[in-house]
């Protein structure tokens, strides 16, 4: 049985699909069981509640050989350390008192570079991967760049403004990665009982890019013109604020975009076993035309 937390984002969507593709039997931590993707309830094991609840946890996990383990950061938490080391640490017990084989969670790039600790939602991550490392529990970490389904937030002024904002440089080449991807990663791990001890695993996209060749990649699937403008780190966290971010968590979210300015995201080198097969013209395409279209 693998337990997945998180199945109705778009990580757990998929993959939930993924490993129902191959036949493994599947059980779902979800609070809404009617925001799961259609025709999925009926086949998978439902357990309600939040995965930070021990109780919820000790249900699911019950007979569980494998666990995908993912924290959707709370973005109205009072600290992003709350937001994951403190959203996990009631339910580490767990992993070990029900006899759980392996663990496959959702983590970030970065650790070991001059500025993973203050890199923000990064920083709060890895530490919430040494307390799921800690327990002792076979764990890998699947280590990711930016996605490029983070995107889809930006339909809007892509389609109204011809705009891409952010507070990226607009000239620095960096990885990214489509959720579909990791999704894929993810199930292959959860379905392999030959693994042990912890590993950081990086998922990276096939190419290196900017956000001015991001953009440009954009206007030729769109065929319309689409370029990036670098807004102040100030004016992005207002606008995360604004968007229903508590002040740390938005403070956060800049942490973490100054800390791949100064190349949080750089440090792994692309090899065939890290690299992941969707480009970012083939991700455009196949998600953001459509969105932006509608």
């Amino acid at each position: 049985m693998i337990v997945v937390t998180a199945p109705t984002g778009n990580i757990g969507r998929r993959l939930v699909q993924d490993l129902l593709d191959v036949g493994a039997p599947v059980r779902v931590v979800v609070r809404d069981p009617a925001r799961l993707a259609p025709g999925i309830a009926e086949r998978v094991e439902i357990v309600r509640g939040s995965h930070g609840d021990p109780t919820v946890v000790a249900e699911a996990f019950a007979g569980a050989d494998a666990v995908f383990w993912l924290v959707a950061a709370d973005p109205r938490a009072e600290s992003v350390e709350a937001a994951y080391s403190g959203f996990t640490r009631p339910v580490l017990e767990a992993f070990t008192a029900r006899g759980i084989g392996r663990v496959v969670g959702v983590s970030a790039l970065g650790r070991g570079t001059p500025v993973a600790g203050h890199a923000g939602h990064v920083t709060a991550t890895l530490a919430m991967d040494d307390l799921i490392a800690d327990t002792g529990v076979p764990y890998r970490a699947l280590t990711m760049p930016s996605f490029m389904d983070n995107t889809l937030w930006q339909a809007g002024p892509i389609a109204t403004q011809g705009v891409l904002y952010g507070p990226s440089l607009p000239d620095l080449p960096a990885p990214s990665v489509a959720t579909r991807d990791i999704a894929a990663v993810a199930a292959r791990l959860l379905r392999d009982d030959t693994w042990t001890g912890f590993e950081e695993v990086p998922v990276l996209g096939p190419q290196d890019l900017t956000y001015d060749e991001m953009a440009a990649i954009i206007s030729e699937v769109l065929s319309r013109p689409v370029r990036y403008q670098q807004i102040p780190g100030e004016a992005y966290k207002a606008n995360m604020m604004r968007a229903g971010y508590s002040e740390p968590m938005a403070q956060a979210l800049l942490d973490m975009a100054l800390a791949k300015n100064n190349g949080l995201d750089n440090g792994v080198t692309r090899t065939a076993e890290f690299s992941t097969p969707t480009t970012f013209r083939q991700w455009c395409t196949d998600v953001l035309k459509p969105a932006v279209d509608a």
